[in-house]
Protein backbone atom coordinates (compact mmCIF):
# COMPACT_ATOMS: atom_id res chain seq x y z
CA UNK A 1 0.00 0.00 0.00
CA UNK A 2 1.02 3.63 -0.83
CA UNK A 3 1.23 6.39 1.22
CA UNK A 4 -2.18 7.80 -0.14
CA UNK A 5 -3.99 4.55 0.24
CA UNK A 6 -2.73 4.51 4.41
CA UNK A 7 -4.11 8.15 4.30
CA UNK A 8 -7.36 7.41 2.67
CA UNK A 9 -7.88 4.53 5.12
CA UNK A 10 -7.62 6.48 7.94
CA UNK A 11 -10.34 9.23 7.06
CA UNK A 12 -13.10 9.50 9.06
CA UNK A 13 -17.14 10.76 7.66
CA UNK A 14 -19.86 12.49 9.54
CA UNK A 15 -22.83 10.29 9.12
CA UNK A 16 -25.87 12.15 9.37
CA UNK A 17 -29.34 10.13 9.97
CA UNK A 18 -32.44 11.12 6.88
CA UNK A 19 -32.80 14.24 9.58
CA UNK A 20 -29.48 15.59 9.72
CA UNK A 21 -29.00 14.32 13.26
CA UNK A 22 -25.39 13.21 13.66
CA UNK A 23 -25.21 9.71 14.27
CA UNK A 24 -21.16 9.00 14.72
CA UNK A 25 -17.72 9.32 12.28
CA UNK A 26 -17.40 6.27 10.53
CA UNK A 27 -14.09 4.99 8.24
CA UNK A 28 -14.21 6.44 4.84
CA UNK A 29 -14.39 2.91 3.61
CA UNK A 30 -17.64 2.19 5.26
CA UNK A 31 -18.57 5.69 4.30
CA UNK A 32 -17.68 4.34 0.16
CA UNK A 33 -19.46 1.25 0.66
CA UNK A 34 -22.74 3.13 2.04
CA UNK A 35 -22.78 5.57 -1.32
CA UNK A 36 -22.39 2.87 -3.51
CA UNK A 37 -25.40 0.53 -2.03
CA UNK A 38 -27.21 3.65 -2.20
CA UNK A 39 -27.94 3.54 1.52
CA UNK A 40 -26.61 7.35 1.98
CA UNK A 41 -26.25 10.02 -0.22
CA UNK A 42 -22.68 12.65 -0.02
CA UNK A 43 -23.72 16.14 1.80
CA UNK A 44 -20.00 17.55 1.87
CA UNK A 45 -16.96 16.51 -1.14
CA UNK A 46 -13.78 18.02 0.02
CA UNK A 47 -11.38 18.63 -3.20
CA UNK A 48 -8.66 17.56 -1.29
CA UNK A 49 -10.81 14.28 -0.87
CA UNK A 50 -9.09 11.32 -2.72
CA UNK A 51 -11.31 8.90 -5.87
CA UNK A 52 -11.76 6.00 -4.95
CA UNK A 53 -11.75 3.94 -8.62
CA UNK A 54 -13.46 0.86 -9.41
CA UNK A 55 -14.08 -0.89 -12.93
CA UNK A 56 -17.11 0.53 -12.91
CA UNK A 57 -17.02 3.70 -11.02
CA UNK A 58 -14.97 6.69 -9.38
CA UNK A 59 -16.40 8.02 -6.25
CA UNK A 60 -15.20 10.95 -4.34
CA UNK A 61 -14.41 10.31 -0.63
CA UNK A 62 -16.98 12.81 1.07
CA UNK A 63 -16.46 14.50 4.03
CA UNK A 64 -20.34 14.09 5.37
CA UNK A 65 -22.92 11.64 4.40
CA UNK A 66 -26.57 11.60 4.97
CA UNK A 67 -28.53 8.35 5.51
CA UNK A 68 -31.34 7.67 3.17
CA UNK A 69 -33.64 6.45 5.62
CA UNK A 70 -34.18 7.44 9.11
CA UNK A 71 -32.30 5.14 11.73
CA UNK A 72 -34.09 4.84 15.10
CA UNK A 73 -31.66 5.79 17.74
CA UNK A 74 -32.23 4.61 21.42
CA UNK A 75 -32.73 7.10 24.16
CA UNK A 76 -29.10 7.12 26.30
CA UNK A 77 -29.28 9.49 29.33
CA UNK A 78 -25.68 10.54 29.70
CA UNK A 79 -23.08 11.02 27.37
CA UNK A 80 -20.19 9.30 27.96
CA UNK A 81 -17.30 11.04 29.61
CA UNK A 82 -13.88 10.94 27.65
CA UNK A 83 -10.84 12.42 27.68
CA UNK A 84 -11.97 14.34 24.06
CA UNK A 85 -15.49 15.26 25.22
CA UNK A 86 -14.02 16.37 28.16
CA UNK A 87 -11.87 19.10 26.37
CA UNK A 88 -13.98 20.07 24.10
CA UNK A 89 -16.50 20.69 26.81
CA UNK A 90 -14.18 23.08 28.61
CA UNK A 91 -12.85 24.27 24.91
CA UNK A 92 -9.61 23.13 25.61
CA UNK A 93 -8.97 25.87 28.22
CA UNK A 94 -8.01 24.81 32.03
CA UNK A 95 -10.66 25.29 33.95
CA UNK A 96 -8.94 27.08 36.70
CA UNK A 97 -6.42 29.71 35.04
CA UNK A 98 -8.05 29.67 31.12
CA UNK A 99 -4.58 28.41 29.71
CA UNK A 100 -4.56 25.93 27.16
CA UNK A 101 -5.40 22.91 28.95
CA UNK A 102 -3.08 19.46 28.37
CA UNK A 103 -4.52 17.18 31.30
CA UNK A 104 -7.88 16.45 33.27
CA UNK A 105 -8.17 16.90 37.27
CA UNK A 106 -10.51 15.77 39.32
CA UNK A 107 -11.92 19.00 41.42
CA UNK A 108 -12.18 16.44 44.47
CA UNK A 109 -9.40 14.35 43.97
CA UNK A 110 -10.08 10.52 43.72
CA UNK A 111 -7.56 9.84 46.77
CA UNK A 112 -10.30 11.97 49.03
CA UNK A 113 -13.44 9.95 47.31
CA UNK A 114 -14.25 12.12 44.28
CA UNK A 115 -15.69 10.49 41.30
CA UNK A 116 -14.87 10.17 37.47
CA UNK A 117 -17.40 12.36 36.29
CA UNK A 118 -18.99 15.28 34.08
CA UNK A 119 -19.56 17.02 37.58
CA UNK A 120 -15.69 16.47 39.10
CA UNK A 121 -13.82 16.14 35.87
CA UNK A 122 -12.22 19.47 34.56
CA UNK A 123 -9.35 20.50 31.59
CA UNK A 124 -6.16 21.66 33.41
CA UNK A 125 -3.15 22.84 32.46
CA UNK A 126 -0.01 21.12 33.70
CA UNK A 127 0.96 23.63 36.14
CA UNK A 128 -2.36 24.12 37.75
CA UNK A 129 -2.82 20.38 37.66
CA UNK A 130 0.94 19.92 39.52
CA UNK A 131 0.07 22.63 42.27
CA UNK A 132 -3.49 21.53 43.04
CA UNK A 133 -2.03 17.89 43.04
CA UNK A 134 -4.33 16.38 45.97
CA UNK A 135 -5.72 19.15 47.61
CA UNK A 136 -9.14 20.55 47.47
CA UNK A 137 -10.27 23.71 45.86
CA UNK A 138 -11.18 25.41 49.11
CA UNK A 139 -7.61 24.52 50.83
CA UNK A 140 -5.66 26.58 48.10
CA UNK A 141 -8.48 29.39 47.47
CA UNK A 142 -9.24 28.54 43.66
CA UNK A 143 -12.28 28.67 42.19
CA UNK A 144 -13.88 27.47 38.95
CA UNK A 145 -14.07 29.24 35.66
CA UNK A 146 -17.18 27.58 34.90
CA UNK A 147 -20.09 25.42 36.47
CA UNK A 148 -19.15 21.62 35.52
CA UNK A 149 -22.38 20.11 33.98
CA UNK A 150 -22.75 16.64 31.66
CA UNK A 151 -23.27 18.09 28.51
CA UNK A 152 -26.66 17.00 26.38
CA UNK A 153 -27.75 16.72 22.86
CA UNK A 154 -26.45 13.96 20.35
CA UNK A 155 -23.75 16.33 18.68
CA UNK A 156 -21.78 14.93 22.34
CA UNK A 157 -21.89 11.23 21.80
CA UNK A 158 -19.70 11.50 18.68
CA UNK A 159 -17.35 14.01 20.44
CA UNK A 160 -17.23 11.76 23.44
CA UNK A 161 -15.65 8.99 20.38
CA UNK A 162 -12.89 11.67 18.01
CA UNK A 163 -10.63 13.82 18.71
CA UNK A 164 -10.01 15.32 15.62
CA UNK A 165 -12.83 17.00 13.61
CA UNK A 166 -13.30 18.04 10.12
CA UNK A 167 -13.97 21.47 10.43
CA UNK A 168 -16.82 20.72 8.04
CA UNK A 169 -19.01 18.83 10.68
CA UNK A 170 -19.28 21.56 12.92
CA UNK A 171 -22.29 23.23 11.17
CA UNK A 172 -23.65 19.82 11.52
CA UNK A 173 -22.99 19.07 15.22
CA UNK A 174 -25.12 22.29 16.63
CA UNK A 175 -24.16 24.43 19.22
CA UNK A 176 -21.23 23.33 22.13
CA UNK A 177 -19.68 21.79 19.61
CA UNK A 178 -17.28 24.28 18.12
Amino acid sequence: MNAQTIHWLKRRVLLLNATYEPLTALSARRAVVLLICDKADAVHHNEENPVVHSAEAAVPVPSVIRLRNYVHVPYRARVPMTRAALMHRDRYRCGYCGAKAETIDHVIPRSRGGEHSWENCVASCAPCNHRKADKLLSELGWTLRSPLVSPKGPHWRLLSTTTDLDPVWLQYLGEGAA
